[in-house]
C-alpha cells in the first residue's frame, strides 16, 4: 500500500513536467497523508477536450453512491488487479481517471516489533504520477467532495524486501492514454498498472519523526543510519 508521500517540488516544475497551462504556487509537502488534498491532474470535466488541469481532491476515494463521507478513510488504496471489477472503483476506472501528482513516498518495513520507515524516490529526484482514479460525492448538504485513491501493484526488486505493495508510477509517455476518456475497456489500460522500474529508483531508510501525520517538514526525508 501506499500511506503517505511527498510533493516538495515548485508549481512551476509540476506544470512543465505535466504539460499544464498554469499551476498556481503551493506550499511544498514532506509528509501529505489520507483524508489531506492532494495534488492531481486530470482532464477538464467542463471541457471535455485534451486540456489538462491541475486539481486538489480529498485523498481517499468516497463512492458516488455512498451514504457516508467516512468510507473514504479507508480507501486511500485500490488494488490495480481487480479495481475495474470493484463496485467501488469500476465507474471511475472506466471515466475518472487521473495522476496523482507526487515525488517521493513511504513504505514501512517490518524489523520484529518495530518498522522503519524508508523514503522511496526517483534517482534524478524528479516529480512523478501516481495512476489514481476520482469521484464526485454529493451525500452533504455541504456541497460535492471530490476524492480519489491511488492504484497498486506488486513491488519491484527494490520496494520487494521493504513491502509488498508499491504505488503504481506511471511512465510519462502513458499519461495521454491513461486520461484519454475514450479508452474504457480495462485490457487496454490494465497493461500500464505495472510495477516501475526498480534501477529508476532509489530508496533509503529514514526515521520514525515520518510516523505523525501532524509532522510535515524536512526532517522527515532525512536520511538515518
Amino acid at each position: 500500500m501506499c500511506g503517505r508521500f511527498t510533493l516538495r517540488a515548485p508549481a512551476s516544475v509540476v506544470a512543465e513536467q505535466f504539460g499544464l497551462f498554469d499551476a498556481p504556487p503551493f506550499t511544498p509537502r514532506f509528509n501529505i497523508a489520507p483524508t489531506q488534498p492532494v495534488a492531481v491532474v486530470r482532464r477538464s470535466p467542463e471541457e471535455g477536450g485534451p486540456r489538462r488541469e491541475l486539481a486538489w481532491l480529498r485523498w481517499g476515494l468516497i463512492p458516488s453512491w455512498a451514504k457516508d463521507a467516512a468510507i473514504g478513510n479507508r480507501m486511500i488504496n485500490a488494488r490495480a488487479e481487480t479495481a475495474a471489477e470493484k463496485p467501488a472503483y469500476r465507474a471511475a476506472f472506466r471515466r475518472k481517471r487521473c495522476l496523482v501528482v507526487a515525488d517521493g513516498f513511504y513504505e514501512w518495513q517490518g524489523t520484529g516489533r518495530a518498522k522503519q520507515p524508508h523514503f522511496i524516490h526517483l534517482r534524478d529526484d524528479r516529480p512523478f504520477a501516481f495512476a489514481g482514479l476520482w469521484e464526485t460525492w454529493e451525500g452533504s448538504g455541504e456541497g460535492p467532495i471530490e476524492s480519489c485513491t491511488l492504484l497498486t501493484t506488486e513491488p519491484n526488486e527494490l520496494v520487494a524486501p521493504i513491502h509488498n505493495r508499491m504505488p503504481v508510477i506511471l511512465a510519462p509517455g502513458d499519461y495521454d492514454r491513461w486520461l484519454d476518456p475514450a479508452i474504457q475497456q480495462p485490457n487496454d489500460l490494465v497493461p500500464l498498472l505495472r510495477p516501475y522500474p526498480a534501477d529508476q529508483m532509489a530508496a533509503y531508510p529514514v526515521s520514525t519523526h515520518v510516523n505523525s501525520p501532524t509532522r510535515d517538514d524536512p526532517r522527515c526525508i532525512e536520511r538515518v543510519a
